[in-house]
């Protein structure tokens, strides 16, 4: 008898111990993955973006500053760096480059000037910042985080946002800072095309994007990243549309349109066509579609991309990533600037369709 309650003893230890093995095998590989990896992906934008248009030295200017971007924030990441310094300072990079449409190389409104939106979100708070149509503030994504982090507010915009950069310390430049010829002969070459147009173009219930305008819209910038710490975020940054007026104000400043990030599902950065990409809520949808539908992150891209924003009559793209590190570049455009990075450091450069 007391043999048997020995064996019955080991047999229920070995058992228990054996359960605790298992969890332990279970559960360590997991965390330890979750925390060593990471990942990082970036647009600049998307539109009607054909090879036969670009030259080999533009065509190497624009891989070149991708990569010089991505890098920027991939460093942060790899060094145990946020997900949301690493989509700022690359984001930096981008605007400070007058080839892409944000910061310096922001595209002119109607009236010649240059007005500015930016967005950043945190996939761990849900916090969130963002500003429109400034005029003096360098580096807009910049105060997208600064407004934050650094007020009770989600939006500021125009002179109130550049009055809330310049008290706080950002980076305040002259207006014509954002002056590019390139730019320039862009709005004076589709104020021609209206100007020998028949079409009322002040009429807001003409739209004269439907043609030549469509071309001069791409360049938005934006990025999205995971952190070894498991946190998701995302940024996004403009000049808007050539030839906008009344203070248009597209979808890249509207967290939900232009960017999202969450760390149950994803983070987004929209680039196209603004009035349409806010109507779709396309950051937010591909990340609804995530969690209420248990869809991936390259299928929930897909149906937003591909089918609800043409049906809606709009086009454009997106970058995403999700907190897996599983990262999506789609676009129903001829093009989209891209580049991503993994922890691995391989990097992925685009400019057209594969």
């Amino acid at each position: 008898m007391a043999n048997s309650f020995r064996l019955i003893f080991l047999i229920l230890f070995c058992f228990n111990c054996g359960e605790q093995v298992q969890k332990q095998q279970d559960n360590t590989p997991v965390s330890e993955a979750k925390q060593n990896s990471f990942a990082i992906i970036i647009h600049g934008g998307a539109g009607t973006i054909l090879k036969e248009n670009m030259t080999p030295e533009l065509e190497k200017a624009y891989k070149s500053k991708l990569e010089e971007a991505i890098r920027v924030g991939h460093s942060i990441l790899k060094q145990g760096g946020s997900s949301l310094d690493a989509v700022q300072k690359t984001i930096n990079v981008l605007e400070d480059s007058p080839l892409f449409n944000a910061g310096k190389g922001a595209v002119f409104t109607n009236t010649e000037t240059n007005e500015l939106d930016a967005s950043i979100m945190d996939g761990k708070t849900l916090n969130a910042g963002a500003s429109a149509g400034t005029t003096t503030v360098k580096n807009p994504i910049d105060l997208a985080r600064l407004i934050m982090e650094q007020s009770p507010h989600v939006m500021m915009s125009g002179e109130g946002a550049d009055r809330f950069a310049k008290e706080h310390g950002l980076d305040i430049v002259d207006p014509s800072y954002f002056y590019t010829e390139r730019r320039y002969n862009a709005l004076k070459r589709i104020q021609e095309k209206e100007t020998n147009s028949t079409i009322d173009t002040t009429s807001v219930s003409v739209n004269f994007y439907d043609s030549d305008i469509k071309n001069f819209k791409f360049g938005t910038v934006g990025c999205a990243a995971l952190d070894t710490h498991g946190n998701l975020a995302a940024g996004t940054s403009t000049g808007g549309m050539t030839n906008k007026r009344y203070g248009r104000i597209g979808d890249s400043p509207i967290i939900g349109a232009g960017t999202y990030a969450n760390n149950n599902s994803c983070a987004v950065s929209s680039t196209g066509w603004g009035e349409y990409f806010i109507r779709a809520m396309v950051a937010y949808d591909i990340s609804a579609l995530m969690q209420y539908k248990s869809l991936t992150l390259k299928e929930a891209a897909q149906e937003v991309i591909q089918n609800k924003v043409p049906e809606l009559g709009g086009d454009g793209g997106i970058i995403a990533i999700d907190n897996n590190g599983n990262m999506v570049a789609e676009f129903n455009t001829a093009g989209m600037y891209r580049a991503q990075m993994n922890a691995e450091g391989d990097l992925k450069i685009g400019i057209y369709k594969d």
